[in-house]
């Protein structure tokens, strides 16, 4: 496991204006939480955040943004993550120009998570052989990978695509760099939706698909959930893939039992471990049962399937 965390945005080759850090100090779990929290929950054009550990051992996290950030908004994303004292100690200052995207790249490296491999173009001859590329460039989200979130989900996905039964109506709901949906299309070969709020998340997924050689499969949409028009056409689905957060994926359980497939299976992330039972509750009151579960530094994916006909 590599000592860095970084996500990172797009950025220009013409004149780079100034922007905003936001740094804190912490340990290594928290800085890890962190890192994945921010970067599941802001806006990839517009942010970065790298997080590294210190000569003396504690870690620093660095948050870049192109404009000057939503604070109060900002520290409730570090309270939820750290807790109240964390937010408190957070520091918000204006910076010279400089390429902090290219910064942030220093110490990332290619990360695995069964058959898939996440990496960036700089390290395209480090990817395995017989392994499943999925390259997310530095320019637009790269990072996303990294988390414990999204590699819970790469791993979930990697168990299913290994079942007799294979999905063949995936909708990936919340689909930002379309990491997600990308690995689905690669490995199921069949069509896949993603689904986003962000516009400019929902153009940096069909580039993404593009760039992988999945746009032929991965239909990337602005919409709300399963309100979308897509997503109503294409429903009902037997695999859905939502890496969010609990406040939202506590909120889809209803709409979402009522677009799946008898049979179908649920891949829920963005759950801090000390949040599984409440996720798992909210499926259960409509039918779900938890079939496996996938813990990784701090974050819990949860595996679950509908009620079979």
């Amino acid at each position: 496991m590599t000592k860095s965390k970084t996500s990172t945005s797009k950025t220009s080759s013409a004149k780079i204006p100034p922007t905003y850090v936001a740094r804190l100090r912490t340990g290594e779990s928290e800085a890890r939480r962190l890192a994945d929290l921010l970067s599941e929950s802001l806006d990839p054009t517009d942010f970065a955040c790298a997080a590294f550990a210190g000569p003396d051992g504690r870690w620093q996290v660095d948050l870049h943004f192109r404009d000057k950030p939503d604070e109060p908004m900002l520290r409730e994303l570090v309270a939820h993550a750290g807790g109240k004292a964390l937010a408190r100690a957070l520091k918000i200052e204006r910076i010279a120009p400089r390429d902090w995207v290219k910064k942030s790249l220093v110490g990332l490296v290619p990360v695995r998570a069964g058959r898939f491999v996440v990496h960036g173009a700089h390290d395209r001859v480090r990817v395995p052989p017989h392994s499943v590329a999925i390259e997310i460039e530095a320019a637009t989200a790269f990072g996303t990978g990294h988390h414990g979130t999204t590699r819970g989900c790469l791993l979930a996905l990697d168990w299913l695509a290994r079942q007799p039964r294979r999905p063949r109506h995936v909708l990936d709901l919340g689909t930002g760099t379309g990491v997600l949906a990308i690995a689905a299309a690669k490995t199921l070969r069949v069509p896949v939706l993603g689904v986003d709020v962000d516009v400019n998340s929902v153009k940096v997924a069909r580039a993404n698909a593009a760039l992988n050689g999945a746009g032929a499969f991965v239909t990337a949409v602005h919409g709300r959930g399963f309100n979308a028009p897509e997503a109503v056409r294409r429903a009902p689905f037997d695999l859905v893939l939502c890496n969010i957060l609990l406040g939202p994926l506590q909120r889809l359980a209803a709409p979402m039992a009522r677009s799946l497939m008898p049979g179908a299976h649920v891949v829920l992330s963005g759950i801090l471990s000390s949040q599984a039972n409440a996720a798992i509750s909210a499926y259960r009151s409509q039918g779900l049962v938890l079939e496996r579960s996938f813990r990784l530094d701090g974050w819990t994916t949860l595996l679950l399937h509908a009620p079979r006909a």
